[in-house]
């Protein structure tokens, strides 16, 4: 809608849009060689250190590798028959056999829950038919996501010179891997049965992510350790509709360190209601049946922002409408911006019908008429 003799009236947002004054926690000082941590609603930075550095990553890989697994299982959740060489490797397991029978879906929970390099492959060898067709999905997804800093040679993350990433792709890959329903949903939980077709039997396994019960607002999201890469975290966690992703590389004390950075986000951000369902304007209307339109506001979503930053309300409507009007026709807009840039909006629409008012007849047509009449005995 073309906004052309827009009336604008722009107030600060109401009591509940105003925004907390708190006085953010002092700037944490972390172990990590590299550290991230960002809003996941809107991948704002809130903190960074040395978040471009290309580093190893260890088995948080594996937010990659799953969630590629959790695609092509949307697709078709085919069960697959583990084969010799698919757990012809190293490292942390999920105690796959050759002959065992699972789903796409269930290799993803092994690699998330337990980090299992066994389900990892075993995944890669049956969507990609290779290690390195599979690496080659991998950096293809990387390269869609903006992930400028980062090259997969493994599904596992077993350490290679040419297998890197940094905080901040991962945090990038983290956002994008949380809207998958799927995916959030498993790294959120602290265990996951799992059934096997053959052999006919189901296996209980537990989250290696200690964060779901240390910190209390945690939601996910994968560890990983090698010894060149170190402790390497990605974690999740929401406090009062703000979401926020941390990552750390080559951190010794990565479970203590994630606690302080997600406070600091935590202090850094507000998240603020965007409601105009209890807005109602009378708008003039042309050419209708009655002089105004009831113009009646709508509700929206939340919006995050700094916790310092002011929240600006501007409603947006034209001078007048022509007749017809239609009930739930959007006739304007709120528009809340922050620092000059819009982060929401709701629609102001018609709360009713108006129909166009009937026309006036000419003289000419009422002096037709009455010949009309005259002549046809009426």
């Amino acid at each position: 809608m073309k906004w052309k003799g827009v009336l604008c009236f722009v107030v600060l947002a109401a009591m509940a849009l105003w925004p907390v004054k708190t006085s953010a926690d002092t700037v944490p000082s972390v172990s990590a060689k590299a550290a991230i941590v960002v809003s996941a609603d809107d991948g704002r930075v809130v903190y960074a250190k040395n978040e471009h550095d290309r580093l190893p990553i260890a088995s948080t890989t594996k937010i990659m590798t799953s969630l590629l697994t959790l695609e092509a299982a949307e697709v078709n959740n085919r069960v697959i028959t583990v084969t010799p060489e698919m757990i012809r490797v190293e490292g942390s397991s999920m105690g796959l056999r050759a002959g065992d029978k699972l789903t796409l879906y269930d290799l993803a929970v092994g690699m998330l829950m337990v980090s299992g390099n066994d389900a990892a492959n075993t995944a890669a060898l049956s969507i990609g038919g290779t290690i390195e067709n599979f690496a080659a999905m991998m950096n293809a997804k990387a390269a869609s996501l903006g992930m400028k800093d980062t090259h997969y040679v493994t599904p596992s993350g077993l350490d290679d010179k040419e297998h890197y990433s940094s905080a901040y792709d991962l945090a990038l890959l983290t956002r994008a891997a949380l809207q998958n329903t799927q995916f959030a949903n498993i790294v959120r939980q602290k265990s996951i049965q799992v059934h096997f077709l053959n052999p006919n039997m189901t296996h209980s396994y537990g989250n290696h992510n200690k964060l779901l019960s240390f910190y209390q607002y945690c939601t996910g999201v994968k560890t990983g350790f090698t010894k060149k890469s170190g402790r390497c975290l990605v974690s999740s966690a929401e406090k009062d509709g703000v979401r926020l992703i941390a990552v750390t590389l080559n951190d010794p004390n990565d479970w203590e360190d994630h606690e302080k950075l997600l406070d600091y986000g935590f202090s850094c951000l507000v998240s603020r209601s965007v409601n105009d369902s209890s807005t109602s304007i009378s708008l003039p209307i042309v050419g209708g049946v009655q002089e105004t339109v009831q113009v009646i506001g709508t509700a929206g979503e939340n919006v995050v922002i700094g916790a310092n930053d002011q929240l600006k309300r501007t409603v947006e409507l034209p001078q007048f409408v022509y007749a017809p009007a239609k009930k739930g026709q959007v006739l304007g807009r709120v528009c809340y911006t922050c620092g000059g840039k819009i982060v929401a909006q709701t629609e102001l629409v018609a709360a009713e019908d108006v129909p166009q008012a009937p026309k006036q007849k000419m003289w000419f047509q009422i002096l037709w008429e009455a010949i009309l009449d005259l002549f046809s005995g009426g």
